[in-house]
């Protein structure tokens, strides 16, 4: 029985590694993507506007296909299904850069836009599989290996664009990177069976009333993400006369204290709570939002920001837990809160510029610290009871890992 739990410890061990290498690989490919759209851009000919349009087309790609990746893992098994999807995903990189006007770009930016969204739902669902058999928190740490994987894929971007290398290439040589890593790296994941009663998922349907509840808060926290990434270096720039320097070194803290955040933040989430940490974490982008608003000079709008980011860092990691917890489908309920952190992101930063046309730069940081609040109103819904694993059937290698953990 002692080598079968040690066993089973490492076992579960090496999934966890294998889940969060998983998370890594699919942010890589969105930090490649990233660093290379000025090359897109002038390569399909398409100008400022345009591009603003085809960049609304990834998220409207992933809410729609979002919903089908738990019929998916149900069809082919957790594990198989993560495979394709983080395949699909990986391969997608090589589509942007061969657009030749706008309507492809945009027709491309929708199927990459798919691909990230199902593949996103099936990690998160294996995550949270992970982190409930080994009975501590781990969400935050795979979605700051996430943060990892994009600063990643955006240095090797950054010297490809440097170096002048044309981005089909460079994409066409990360994508079979990536894909024979994440290929490797699904290996190791954990491959639940769902329980022999348990109907396959409908391929559309509408997120379960819990999802709708959950998702309300990663709404608020991605909101005040996105606005504080896209924004933080304007409002330096014009609302305090911060140099250009300045303001884009804001940027790369924010996302910084981002990524470092999530990866210390299981530790804190497991010694006070999903509850307490997101409260907590709501006063300190609260105060963050209010001394952005209120920041004489830009360093305090600086630090104001950094708050921002540390706020809301685990937020969405553990609403995706809570999801994946709060009813008998975990995928649906992911996919589900996906869906609306994936609108809140894709809405912040139109919103924050309309705002500010309207009014002021500083009003729409008042909004984004408005939201910030509602982390500390709001963070009880993170309260859900720990989803029974016992289901799952002898013989999987889910069954087979399930053993106490040491």
């Amino acid at each position: 029985m002692a080598a079968e739990t040690v066993l089973s410890s490492e076992r579960l061990r090496r999934a966890r590694f294998a889940v969060a290498a998983v998370f890594c690989v699919h942010g890589a490919v969105t930090g490649s993507f990233a660093t290379r759209i000025p090359w897109i851009q002038e390569h399909a000919g398409v100008s400022a506007g345009q591009l603003g349009l085809a960049l609304a087309f990834p998220a409207l790609g992933a809410s729609l296909a979002m919903p089908l990746a738990g019929r998916i893992s149900h069809r082919f098994g957790a594990r198989t299904a993560l495979r394709g999807l983080l395949a699909l995903w990986t391969l997608s990189l090589t589509l942007p850069a061969l657009a030749p006007n706008v309507w492809g770009l945009c027709a491309v930016l929708f199927v990459y836009g798919a691909t990230a969204g199902m593949s996103d739902v099936a990690m998160n669902a294996l995550g949270v599989e992970t982190e409930t058999r080994l009975g501590r928190s781990i969400m935050s740490s795979l979605h700051g290996m996430w943060s990892v994987g994009a600063l990643i894929g955006s240095a090797a971007g950054t010297v490809a664009a440097h170096t002048g290398t044309d981005a089909r290439l460079h994409h066409v040589i990360a994508a079979l990177v990536l894909t024979a890593l994440g290929l490797a790296f699904c290996q190791g994941v954990l491959d639940p069976a769902p329980a022999e009663e348990e109907e396959a998922p409908p391929r559309f349907a509408l997120p379960p009333k819990s999802a709708l509840v959950i998702g309300a808060i990663g709404f608020c926290a991605v909101f005040a993400e996105g606005a504080s990434l896209d924004w933080s270096a304007v409002y330096l720039r014009d609302e305090l006369g911060g140099s250009a320097g300045l303001a884009a070194a804001s940027t790369t803290a924010f996302a910084l204290t981002m990524a470092v955040a999530r990866l210390a933040g299981d530790r804190v989430v497991d010694r006070f709570g999903a509850v307490r940490t997101v409260r907590v974490g709501g006063v300190a982008a609260t105060l963050g939002g209010v001394m952005v608003v209120t920041a004489p000079h830009a360093a305090v709008a600086m630090a104001g920001f950094g708050l921002i980011g540390l706020g809301v860092a685990v937020v969405v990691p553990l609403a995706f837990a809570a999801a994946g917890r709060s009813g008998p489908n975990p995928s649906q309920a992911i996919a589900g809160v996906a869906t609306i952190t994936y609108t809140s992101g894709l809405i912040a930063p139109s919103a924050i510029g309309g705002i500010a046309d309207a009014t002021s730069l500083v009003f729409s940081f008042g909004l984004v610290t408005a939201l910030a609040f509602g982390l500390v109103i709001g963070a009880h819904v993170l309260r859900t009871a720990p989803r029974a694993t016992a289901a799952a059937p002898v013989g999987t290698d889910a069954a087979k890992s399930a053993g106490p953990v040491g």
